[in-house]
């Protein structure tokens, strides 16, 4: 089946490609192999170079890559923008970190009777990446720019439907200087997964994407005892305290909920106001989504673009109309407009029951759920009642509450009074459903590295430990 190209605003198809064939795909991952060697044996102030020469061709062709995203995904053009630098941004953070990352960690050698010892950070080899459509840079860059810094070379299997934004990356690193089979793009299906996982070549997977896609990925590396870095989505709470400053709150939410049209794992999905502020906090809520403009991505004026994929509208459809059906009321949007492209409007919706799919599944476009609690407690449970727990926001002015939510939010990242994102000199990842291990910050890059214990002992000393392990 071919790999196709589709703008999501029109329903036009943009280009075609034949995936890749079996010896196509056992070649690609000799070449990795062989990178490897040679990778493993530069500086890491070479690799640090190479890797600053992609931050410039990302810079160089920002409005280029940029327009390709939009018309392949639908994300607003100015937010494309933005996802370039932040990749440009990771490239020289790794650049100037990755050395001190990954230095020797000294053990005191007396503690171990050794005449010097240490732990040493080293590459495992080739990694495969399987990374989502909704940044299509961004999300292979986390993996990308710490990976080759440490010595690593990588395989990405994107999304089907982001293939050119694929191929763009699969050769920026070979532009930038890397060996030639350093990072490439494999042009494959989903099918094709547990044979490049299986080859003993392949060291490691890392994967961002469905629940279920994280599993078959943890079931083919726990078979082949190879090591796995999973980011499964999530479905952010949100928490509105009486103490928040509401406009601003209501503000972020907007952000939150909206950005990248919606389609984000991050993104704010279910809004949790205190009784005492709940209809000011609504209100104004459904006042900024509704003047949000739905329309062309390119066009500086647009806020929202098309959802991604046909699938996608269809399955954010489905979940709206069991809410309404079962008692939801919607307080803006709602309904997908007619004609081409694969639309949906900012959206918020309240009287949520726990018998509504809303409740329990994540929503991947722009719709809102708000609840009505009335204590932080109720608000700490209601966030935790949930499959996921990758990111939560909460905003309060009140230093114990802050602590508390901080304690007590089951998430990989709590912000208080801002919206989550991810930073390069952060940790970025989830617990629970929403997977395991860490991308960015020192973390990230020690990830795919095999910590080396080091004992060097005085050759004129002969003493063994009679403890055996």
């Amino acid at each position: 089946m071919p790999i196709t190209s589709t703008n999501p605003a029109t329903g036009e198809v943009l280009k075609t490609f034949d995936p890749l064939t079996d010896q196509q795909i056992d070649e690609a991952i000799g070449r990795a192999a062989s990178a490897f060697r040679k990778l493993h044996g530069t500086s890491f102030e070479q690799r640090a170079a190479w890797m600053r020469a992609a931050a410039d061709l990302l810079e160089a062709e920002q409005d280029d890559i940029s327009a390709l995203m939009t018309q392949e995904m639908g994300k607003t053009f100015a937010a494309a923008k933005a996802e370039v630098t932040k990749c440009a941004n990771a490239c020289r953070f790794y650049a100037g970190h990755a050395e001190g990352f990954l230095a020797d960690e000294p053990v005191e050698p007396s503690t171990v009777g050794a005449a010097t010892a240490y732990a040493r950070y080293q590459p495992l080899g080739p990694v495969l990446a399987v990374m989502p459509w909704n940044f299509p840079l961004w999300q292979a860059m986390r993996f990308a720019a710490p990976a080759l810094m440490a010595g690593n070379t990588g395989l990405l299997k994107h999304a089907s439907n982001v293939p050119q934004t694929a191929l763009y990356l699969g050769e920026l690193f070979r532009r930038a200087g890397f060996p030639a089979g350093a990072f490439q793009t494999l042009l494959v299906g989903s099918d094709a997964v547990e044979t490049i996982l299986s080859d003993p070549r392949v060291q490691a997977a890392t994967l961002t994407g469905s629940e279920n896609a994280g599993r078959s990925i943890a079931t083919i590396a726990g078979r082949e005892l190879k090591k796995t870095v999973l980011e499964l989505g999530g479905s952010d709470p949100f928490v509105v305290l009486p103490t928040a400053d509401l406009d601003r709150a209501a503000q972020v939410a907007t952000t939150s909920r909206c950005q990248n049209n919606g389609q984000s794992c991050i993104a704010a999905k279910r809004f949790i106001a205190h009784t005492d502020v709940y209809d000011q906090f609504v209100d104004t809520f459904v006042a900024h989504m509704s003047a949000l403009t739905v329309g062309d991505p390119m066009m500086d004026s647009t806020d929202i673009g098309p959802l991604a994929t046909q699938q996608g509208r269809k399955d954010v459809e489905a979940q709206v109309a069991d809410a309404v059906s079962r008692g939801a009321t919607v307080r803006c949007g709602g309904q997908a407009p007619e004609g081409d492209g694969w639309w949906y409007p900012p959206t918020v919706i309240t009287d949520i029951t726990r018998d509504m799919r809303m409740f329990a599944e994540e929503v991947f476009g722009p719709v809102a759920g708000v609840y009505r609690i009335a204590s932080i407690d109720e608000a700490i449970d209601l966030a935790n009642a949930t499959s996921y727990g990758l990111g939560a926001n909460a905003w309060t002015d009140d230093p114990e509450e802050q602590r508390q939510l901080v304690d007590e939010l089951d998430a990989g990242a709590v912000f208080i009074n801002g919206m989550v994102t991810s930073y390069p000199p952060l940790p970025f990842g989830g617990v629970k459903n929403s997977g395991y291990g860490r991308e960015l910050s020192a973390a990230g890059i020690r990830e795919f590295c095999n910590l080396k214990s080091v004992w060097i002992g005085d050759a004129s000393r002969a003493d063994v430990d009679s403890a055996t392990e």
